[in-house]
């Protein structure tokens, strides 16, 4: 079996509606997307011949992913008020609505159905919420 990884973080704040403790209140993360992809053959033809993915275009993928995340306030749909959204977008911040609680591990199925769908042959996604704490999801 080969495996492949790449990373890529980007910097971002959120908040766990209905959850008690600190995480409770807007707070920042450098979080890091780490993927590992997964082939039991290399590509035996063309430019790819002897590669399970051009380092490349994985590189990209993940990147992108990254960046449309970078510099925002992610939150769960329906966890603020339509007020504190019109606030927020009076003061030109980046919102992102996600239809998930923006955990790591959260996040870390939903990097991994957004890669596959890419036709990225995904093994496994963690994210990391600090330098010590990750989430990972595969399927089997």
């Amino acid at each position: 079996m080969y495996y492949l990884k790449t990373s890529a973080a980007f910097d971002s704040a959120h908040f766990l509606s209905g959850y008690n403790g600190k995480c409770a209140n807007l707070h920042g993360h450098r979080w890091k997307i780490e993927v590992q992809v997964a082939s039991e053959s290399l590509n035996e033809t063309g430019q790819l011949r002897g590669m399970v993915i051009d380092f490349g275009d994985l590189k990209k993928a993940v990147r992108k992913l990254a960046d449309n995340f970078d510099h925002a306030v992610i939150y769960e749909k329906g966890t603020l008020k339509e007020k504190t959204i019109s606030a927020f977008n009076e003061e030109n911040f980046k919102l992102i609505s996600v239809p998930f609680r923006p955990t790591a591990e959260c996040f870390a199925k939903h990097f991994f159905e957004l890669l596959s769908k890419d036709g990225i042959p995904v093994k496994s996604v963690t994210v990391y919420e600090t330098p010590e704490n990750c989430a990972v999801y595969e399927e089997n």
